[in-house]
């Protein structure tokens, strides 16, 4: 497996509140991002502690050989004492009080297992094509499928920012999990809403499979994104089976 990854504040922000990880774990290739909320004070604390906090459970808890009922248990384990880690933050200092932080991540060796909470997202890649695994939450996701509004209407939407679940602001969360299978020359994506929001599906398809090496195509999205004004932090986790 071969890995790579990339953080940039974007061309507004002045702090980078996004945090992300790679690191082997008992033989499986663990990675994770967060995209920090809660504005100059809050926001990057949420996210790298979350970061932490997610890799030490699952560097304490993570075992060779695991089914993958174990390994959602233990992901979502992890996930959920680094949202207790930001809530216990958030609740002891006014300074932190509206922190938050999305949370995207994967377990991965022969089977990927993902876990997602908030808008961060992971793809699966190849050359049939680029397929979200995650769903956001999200207020705009909400009207998509309530079929309230149309994909073209949802990309300019007033409240696309605005997310229905994350770690930190509430003392429990309960996290998406997914399992993919993938084959030698697949891909997977994780990145903050950074990326998304300024490039699009099709070009990333394009990027990661069609537009040179792997080793520069995080670097390629980035220019991509920050010739369109990056408006917010961006960051990005590839993941490729060799």
């Amino acid at each position: 497996m071969r890995t790579w990854g990339i953080t940039d504040v974007g061309m507004v922000r002045r702090e980078n509140q996004d945090a992300y990880d790679i690191r082997m774990i008992a033989g499986y290739t663990v990675a994770v991002v967060c995209d920090g909320m809660g504005g100059t004070m809050g926001g990057k604390r949420a996210s790298t502690l979350a970061v932490e906090t997610f890799n030490r459970e699952m560097e304490n808890l993570l075992k060779e050989g695991m089914t993958s009922s174990q390994l959602t248990q233990v992901m979502g384990y992890s996930a959920a004492l680094a949202n207790e880690a930001v809530h216990r933050v958030a609740q002891a200092d006014i300074a932190y009080q509206c922190m938050g932080t999305t949370m995207v991540a994967v377990a991965a060796a022969e089977q990927l297992q993902i876990l997602n909470v908030g808008d961060s997202r992971a793809y699966h890649i190849n050359r049939s094509g680029i397929q979200q695994i995650t769903k956001d939450h999200s207020v705009v996701e909400d009207l998509l499928e309530s079929g309230n509004i149309t994909h073209e209407q949802a990309k300019n939407h007033p409240q696309r920012n605005l997310i229905t679940k994350a770690l930190g602001p509430e003392a429990t969360v309960q996290p998406d999990c997914f399992e993919i299978c993938w084959r030698q020359g697949d891909f997977v994506l994780l990145c903050s809403d950074g990326l998304v929001n300024t490039v699009s599906d099709q070009e990333i398809l394009f990027e990661v499979i069609h537009n040179g090496e792997p080793d520069t195509c995080l670097e390629r999205l980035l220019a991509i994104s920050r010739q369109r004004g990056a408006p917010d932090n961006v960051t990005a986790v590839l993941l490729m089976n060799i």
